[in-house]
């Protein structure tokens, strides 16, 4: 039976661990080949993974993988590594912009060399890798992007400004660009958790613990079934894991508990 991949190729940003991981090795499963896109070319004790041991990952999985270095602050690297995608695969057919900067730090807190690397990360980096991959998707009249981001709820905003003027930078590219591609058929989402997931990320800052978070793989989950389905089914969201989940026909969500019979708990910001 043909894999729902099959001949597709996928370049994730941020794959050397956590969600991009997750993500890159999902894909592969389904028969995708992968574009392993982060700044990580070296494991590290505090940053476990890289570019080139998730490239084994997917190769054992008897997928190609191409692994990159690739900082999207610098607009260069992203040109290089969508030529290189392009030398090796002939075609990109999916982008996820996962690659992504965390400061949940109120205003005062925030200094503007912090301000401008969460900017240039999370904002302008999914913009720019956009801009990268849109004229080859046009052409071959089929693409996928997804921009790691959350829908657009001003309530979240207090002790996060900063962080949410970036991510939400994201969330307009998907509910923006659609509108720019009609009669295209390219789809543009966003896609978010409702809970902590487990991550470096969630780790390093001290956001719960395993009894608080769920598994990467439901992310991974949500975007195969995102990305499965011809571009023109869904375009311009700002999508959940859990609801698109649920479009899918799941119902019981225990398997994704970083922690067996635990039910994590949405995330919640004060109002």
């Amino acid at each position: 039976m043909q894999k729902r991949l099959e001949g597709k190729v996928a370049l994730i940003t941020g794959a050397s661990r956590g969600i991009g991981r997750e993500l890159a090795l999902a894909f592969a499963r389904e028969g995708a080949d992968i574009v392993v896109a982060a700044k990580s070319t070296e494991s590290t004790e505090r940053l476990p993974g890289s570019i080139h041991t998730v490239a084994k990952e997917i190769e054992a999985l008897g997928r190609k993988a191409l692994p990159v270095s690739c900082n999207v602050r610098e607009e260069e690297e992203i040109q290089n590594t969508v030529s290189k995608a392009y030398e090796t695969f002939g075609h990109i057919d999916i982008l996820v912009n996962n690659a992504g900067a965390l400061w949940w730090e109120p205003v005062l807190n925030t200094p503007s060399k912090r301000f401008d690397l969460i900017m240039d990360v999370n904002a302008r980096g999914a913009f720019l890798c956009a801009q990268a991959v849109l004229p080859g998707m046009i052409r071959q009249d089929w693409g996928h992007i997804i921009n790691m981001s959350p829908p657009i709820d001003l309530r979240v905003l207090p002790g996060r400004v900063a962080y949410f003027i970036s991510k939400f930078g994201m969330t307009m590219l998907s509910l923006g660009l659609p509108g720019e591609l009609q009669g295209k058929n390219v789809a543009v989402n966003s896609l978010w958790p409702v809970t902590i997931i487990e991550s470096q990320a969630s780790i390093n800052w001290g956001l719960g613990d395993k009894s608080t978070w769920r598994k990467a793989s439901i992310m991974a989950d949500a975007a195969l079934a995102v990305v499965t389905k011809e571009p023109k089914f869904r375009t311009g969201k700002a999508l959940l894991d859990e609801d698109v989940l649920r479009e899918e026909g799941v119902t019981d969500f225990s398997k994704y508990a970083c922690v067996p019979g635990t039910d994590p708990a949405k995330i919640r910001f004060k109002e």
